[in-house]
Parts: C-alpha cells; sequence; structure tokens
C-alpha cells in the first residue's frame, strides 16, 4: 500500500488545492476565448485589417465550422441535450448532495462550457441569417469573443472564490 498512498499524495485529488486544476482551468478559457467559433482570434484581426486572401481564409473557416456545429445541433439536438444534461445533473448530485470536490471541480470547469456552446449556437444561427462576410462577421465574431470572454471570467472569479473557500474549509476542518 505504500505505492499507492504514495501515488495518491502526490496526484493530490483535492481538486482545488492542486496547481494542475489551476493551470487547466486557465488553459481552458484561455483557449476558449482564443479559437472564435473555431477560427484563431490573430486570423481575424489580420483578415479584418488586410482583406484579401485573408478574409476569404476566415470567412471559410466560419463557414465550415459553423455549418458543422449546426449540422450536429440540428440532427440530434435532443439527444445531446439529454445526455448533457443527465451527466451535468449527476455530477451536480455527486458534487453538492454527497459533497465530493472532485465533481465540484468538474462542475465549475464544465457548468460554464454549456454557456459556451449555446451562446456559439446562437452565434452561427445570426451569422448564417446575416450572410456571414466581409465587417458583418467580423464584428458577429467579436461580439461572440466578448460573450465567451464575460463567460469565462465569471467562471473564473465564481471558481477561485469557491475554491478558496472550500480550501479555507477544509484547513479549518483539519
Amino acid at each position: 500500500m505504500d505505492v499507492l498512498d504514495t501515488a495518491l499524495e502526490v496526484i493530490d485529488l483535492r481538486s482545488f488545492s492542486n496547481l494542475w486544476y489551476w493551470i487547466a482551468l486557465a488553459t481552458l478559457w484561455s483557449s476558449v476565448s482564443h479559437w472564435v467559433l473555431g477560427v484563431p482570434h490573430d486570423m481575424i484581426q489580420r483578415a479584418r485589417r488586410e482583406g484579401g486572401q485573408a478574409q476569404t481564409d476566415v470567412e471559410d473557416l466560419v463557414r465550415i465550422n459553423i455549418n458543422r456545429l449546426l449540422h450536429v445541433v440540428d440532427s440530434g439536438a435532443w439527444m445531446l441535450v439529454g445526455v448533457a444534461a443527465f451527466w451535468l445533473s449527476a455530477l451536480l448530485v455527486l458534487a453538492f448532495w454527497y459533497d465530493i470536490e472532485f465533481a465540484q471541480a468538474l462542475v465549475l470547469l464544465m457548468a460554464p462550457m454549456m454557456l459556451v456552446v449555446w451562446a456559439s449556437v446562437k452565434s452561427s444561427r445570426k451569422i448564417v441569417a446575416e450572410g456571414g462576410t466581409g465587417e458583418p462577421l467580423f464584428r458577429r465574431l467579436t461580439i461572440h469573443r466578448r460573450i465567451v470572454q464575460v463567460i469565462g471570467m465569471l467562471s473564473i472569479t465564481v471558481t477561485a472564490f469557491y475554491g478558496t473557500w472550500q480550501n479555507l474549509s477544509v484547513s479549518i476542518l483539519n
């Protein structure tokens, strides 16, 4: 049992006191806010500045990504929503009814991502309705990125406060 105890000590399943959890949280939100509907933000900026081939590339990438997303949503949305609701509900019960810290950490990572998916679908539908080219496309992508950044900032803030509270309450009990 010494090897198992050592491994669990190194891994530390208490999520909020683990540096790797905070690195994962920062990486998740950095990536999600950089990749706007599957297109890197720097490509959007370059296309807005230069136009031409850069603009065509962004328009093509956006069209491909939103068509893919909308196809998945339109063909299997009820099943996806059902599976996501089941797993999120299961995590919520494990997290807050049974007080499992790992489940709490996963809820604080995954629940805001559901909002990002919802915002992505909504933005995709607006882009399709608007035609999805030129400056209106760039404006819609910028609005979507800001929405994702606000969700991310709120998520990180709530997670930081909750994680701090959890760490303090665990340290007081010990």
